[in-house]
């Protein structure tokens, strides 16, 4: 599949890439989940002090998730990045390489989390499977090869979908 998402002449990567197609999975899976287990199946729904704990968290983390996910896209500067083939290394992607993806993830987590389910908990890992697996093919071999050592060395300090302290 050629994904053709250029904004200037000479850029060597697609604006987009696969991540509509990674969000829409991760989204649509979310979501069949919920009408599955919650509407369909009507089965691991769990009761009070459950329902609260799960609802709050998971308010929590869609907040999160949208900040990292809107810092990402839309604070950062990337577009810039990647229309000029420059590797982004710093601000939120010193902490992350894909805020967007993760952003999705997490509100996609506390998502789940709303309907204080205990099946829709192994959706966020079959989700996180989803995405490091998507990524680990795609993104990050483009990036390998445009960047080379660089993006190596970016790999080694600042982890693929999970926020966390940058590795010095």
């Amino acid at each position: 599949m050629k994904i053709r998402n250029f904004v200037k002449e000479g850029q060597k990567l697609p604006l987009y890439g696969v991540g509509p197609y990674i969000v829409y999975g991760m989204v649509g899976l979310t979501i069949l989940g919920i009408i599955f287990f919650c509407y369909l199946l009507k089965i691991g729904s769990l009761g009070m002090p459950w329902i609260y704990l799960f609802r709050i968290t998971g308010g929590i983390l869609m907040l999160l998730g949208a900040f990292i996910w809107f810092t990402g896209a839309l604070r950062s500067g990337m577009d810039d990045n990647i229309a000029d083939n420059k590797l982004k290394t710093d601000g939120i992607y010193a902490w992350v390489r894909n805020p967007m993806y993760s952003g999705i993830w997490v509100f996609n987590f506390g998502l789940s989390l709303m309907w204080h389910n205990a099946c829709l908990v192994p959706i966020v890992g079959i989700n996180w499977l989803i995405m490091t697996i998507a990524l680990k093919n795609t993104e990050e071999k483009w990036l390998l090869d445009l960047y080379g050592n660089e993006y190596e060395e970016y790999k080694k300090r600042v982890n693929r979908c999970i926020p966390w302290f940058p590795k010095r």
